[in-house]
């Protein structure tokens, strides 16, 4: 089992930044490849970034290019997502994934994701 805990949610400006972190606990996190997501209310839950076991390798969705940015520490057990150039779009609870033990390879299907943390808010205002 593994256990997930987000943080770092809140409100900001339009333009402004925010720096996101999943506190992962259970598991050897190295061994992990993890995902953030996004959903809104009404909406179906969607792929943000996800990252390598190594952080060598990273994805993101095409609407955060260039203004987000995942990182971990595997040392820490944690996961960032970095977010940069907020717009009220962007406004979402963000939540935090990981593969099942023995997946190791990043994955953009939410479908690929077994462990999820509770979710944290971001609010973007205009």
């Amino acid at each position: 089992q593994v256990q997930l805990v987000e943080s770092g949610g809140g409100l900001v400006q339009a333009g402004g930044s925010l720096r996101l972190s999943c506190a992962a606990s259970g598991r050897t996190f190295s061994n992990e490849s993890m995902g953030w997501f996004r959903q809104t209310p009404g909406q179906e839950r969607e792929f943000v970034a996800a990252i390598n076991r190594s952080g060598g390798s990273k994805y993101y969705a095409d609407f955060v290019k260039g203004r987000f940015t995942a990182s971990r520490d595997n040392a820490k057990n944690t996961l960032y997502l970095q977010m940069n150039s907020l717009k009220p779009e962007d406004t979402a609870v963000y939540y935090c994934a990981a593969r099942p033990e023995g997946y190791y390879g990043s994955s953009t299907r939410i479908d690929d994701y077994a462990y999820w943390g509770q979710g944290t808010q971001v609010t973007v205002s205009s």
